[in-house]
């Protein structure tokens, strides 16, 4: 507030009560300073009413927009569920209605209508309370609800008014037109004539017949009383007089009046819900990051269309949405039938999260099965257990410490105790063959008992830390014997950058997601690095021969789906991962160019999937999908393989050699008859 403006205000209105007790002594003397100080109380007030550059600004507010790679819309950051359309593509119907409804001397005056300010004081003086606000001072209003406010109030109408002049400096008639126009609320989470047209009728702002225009333009007087869904009678008596208004007008024929207010509003009602975009839970993981950018820099996220480009690629991210709801809808009728009669349904859920291992740069974002209905993300939020997916972290381990594949551990009963723990017996599927396995095998086969021997050598410190450099960064691991097995919680995001560390030779980088952002005009306002900081996290070589050892799992282990029902013969290496009861499923895939992982569960971990839970076969056909569509599609280059040989593929069985039918007949033959002939 400007200094001493409140003690000024406070000052005028102590006069205005003594003039009331001293104009009756003195009438002449009060008729001369009334003026006066009424003249000073506006200029007081002008400080107070939005200036110029308020003005433009709330006429140009534009939502901003958040864009793929390609320069598609993923979603937009708006305060209002509106659809800004220019005077063009509004029906000269609703225009019409508008101003021989609201203002009938639109054109003449200057934002304040003196003649019918005038009307409406003597009406409400005699006892009929009536509004003498022109259109200029609606928009006022609704431009700026808290500047002016809606008290009854002789202050409010004065900002009104000294607003709705300025209004008029800045803004031409058509301007104000269509400002208003699409400020307007006509409920339902309806802002503006386009969304009005598609709430109530199913149509454009621009095909509004003369009907429909005026049901809508007579809900202005008061949305709640003219709700032609709630209060369709009323309604219609409003629309008959807007009808009646526009002929008195001019703008209408009045032959047409009466026929036309006989029919009935044929109401289309859809209440019109925002579409999500394809990457709703990146923007809603963006959303407080870009608000803090813009604050610091003086914009308003919501109002100045910025222009924020993402990593994302938008061909993954479709097909990344179809993989995800393609293989939860198949899951969720494997989960419904095994529920037990009058059981409650769980639904299902699952993340997906695909990036560039060469740089961190995020590719495709998926954090639920379906954005309204369930806003967590599980990606970034979901810390569950890994299962199996961990442990490459205790394999890389070891490698750093001088081990190497082809070591050996013994394939038996395994038990382990820990300083205020109890023995730690893990086991495996099959019984043990109790012969040597090497540290491969025991990897791509998912060898549990291999695993926890190895654990015990090299230590749940060093096997933590490893993590913690390659990418899981924000879980705290609990560093006990069983996290080889992946029983400390993570999110997918951290199992996807660790992931990724490991596929670029050992680098870590912090997933990227914003590249740039650009002002309205295409101006550019920051630019983020395309490549992000490296920080070394895994020596190449064994973050290399870590690789080459996962390489199995995708040619003969748990994840060899990939190559038979996916037919991807790419060079890919991968781990799958199922924790206890089949409570989640996870399954985690690298190429040199893109990584990608997936996890299925039920929020409730208490809930548990059938055998169809195995991470093989509920999390690995969303990352097949996606892989195999991008190597089709060639988004991706199937000839680029590790910077490490790939191990050739063991021949094929020899096929059995193939007899002339003929003498496989002679030779029978001969064979039953030789008995006979004796010597």
């Amino acid at each position: 507030m400007i200094p001493g403006l409140q003690p000024a205000i406070a000052f005028t209105l102590a006069q205005f009560q003594r003039l009331k007790a001293a104009a009756r002594q003195y009438p002449l003397r009060a008729a001369l300073v009334l003026p006066a100080l009424a003249l000073l109380y506006v200029l007081l007030l002008i400080p107070f009413t939005p200036g110029i550059g308020d003005l433009r600004r709330a006429k140009s507010e534009a939502p901003s927009v958040l864009l793929a790679l390609n320069g598609s819309v993923l979603a937009e950051y708006k305060r209002i569920n509106r659809q800004w359309v220019t005077l063009e593509q509004i029906s000269p119907n609703v225009v019409n209605a508008l101003i021989a409804t609201e203002d009938h001397r639109f054109y003449e005056h200057h934002g304040i209508d003196l003649r019918r300010l005038a009307g409406a004081a003597l009406s409400t003086l005699s006892g009929d309370l009536q509004g003498g606000s022109t259109l200029t001072q609606q928009l006022a209003r609704n431009l700026f609800p808290e500047e002016i406010g809606r008290a009854a109030t002789l202050t409010r109408k004065l900002k009104e008014a000294i607003t709705a002049l300025k209004i008029e400096a800045v803004y031409s008639k058509r301007e104000i037109l269509e400002t208003y126009l699409n400020t307007v609320p006509f409920l339902y989470n309806a802002f503006g004539i386009e969304m009005a047209a598609r709430t109530y009728f199913d149509t454009t702002a621009d095909q509004l017949d003369v009907l429909q225009s005026a049901t809508l333009i007579g809900m202005l007087k008061g949305t709640s009383y003219y709700n032609p869904v709630q209060n369709p009678e009323r309604a219609k008596q409003r629309r008959n007089l807007v009808l009646a208004q526009m002929a008195k007008n001019g703008s209408l024929d009045p032959a047409r009046v009466n026929a036309l207010s006989k029919r009935s509003l044929r109401l289309d009602f859809a209440r019109q819900i925002e579409a999500p975009g394809p990457a709703p839970h990146v923007a809603q993981h963006l959303r407080k990051w870009l608000i803090d950018w813009a604050d610091r820099r003086d914009y308003d996220l919501q109002a100045d269309g910025l222009k924020i480009y993402t990593t994302l690629d938008a061909r993954l991210q479709k097909a990344a949405n179809q993989a995800v709801a393609r293989q939860l809808t198949h899951l969720q009728t494997l989960a419904d039938g095994r529920r037990k009669a009058g059981q409650e349904p769980a639904v299902l859920q699952a993340g997906f999260l695909a990036l560039d291992p060469r740089d961190g740069a995020v590719r495709a974002w998926v954090g639920s099965r379906n954005f309204a209905q369930e806003q967590f993300d599980h990606v970034s939020q979901a810390r569950r257990q890994p299962g199996s997916t961990f442990k490459p972290f205790v394999y890389g381990a070891a490698f750093m410490q001088g081990m190497n594949p082809s070591d050996t551990f013994m394939d038996q009963p395994v038990a382990i105790s820990s300083p205020g723990s109890e023995v730690w017996t893990p086991s495996d599927a099959t019984a043990p063959s109790y012969q040597p396995t090497s540290l491969r095998n025991g990897l791509v086969y998912s060898k549990n008992t291999i695993t926890a021997q190895l654990m015990q050598k090299v230590g749940p410190k060093r096997v933590g830390a490893l993590a913690q450099a390659m990418g899981v960064r924000q879980s705290k691991l609990d560093l006990v014997p069983s996290l080889a097995l992946g029983t400390s919680p993570v999110t997918l995001i951290e199992m996807v950058t660790a992931y990724g560390t490991l596929a670029n030779g050992g680098s870590y980088y912090a997933p990227q997601l914003v590249l740039r952002v650009e002002d309205r005009n295409g101006q550019l306002l920051e630019q983020f690095a395309s490549v992000a900081e490296r920080t070394p996290a895994m020596p190449r070589a064994q973050a290399l021969t870590l690789v080459n050892v996962m390489r199995g799992v995708i040619d003969e282990g748990t994840g060899a789906a990939i190559r038979y029902r996916y037919g991807i013969q790419a060079d890919v290496a991968g781990k799958t991962g199922t924790t206890q009861d089949n409570t989640d499923g996870w399954f985690i895939m690298m190429n040199p160019q893109l990584v990608a992982g997936a996890r299925v569960g039920f929020n409730d971990n208490s809930v548990t999937m059938g055998s169809w839970g195995q991470g093989a076969r509920s999390a690995l056909p969303m990352v097949g999908e996606v892989f195999q569509q991008a190597f089709r599609n060639r988004w991706l280059d199937a000839k680029v393989e590790f910077d490490i040989p790939r191990p050739k593929p063991p021949p094929p069985p020899e096929p059995e050699p193939q007899q002339d039918p003929l003498s496989n007949l002679v030779n029978e033959i001969m064979n039953r008859i030789r008995p006979l002939l004796g010597n």
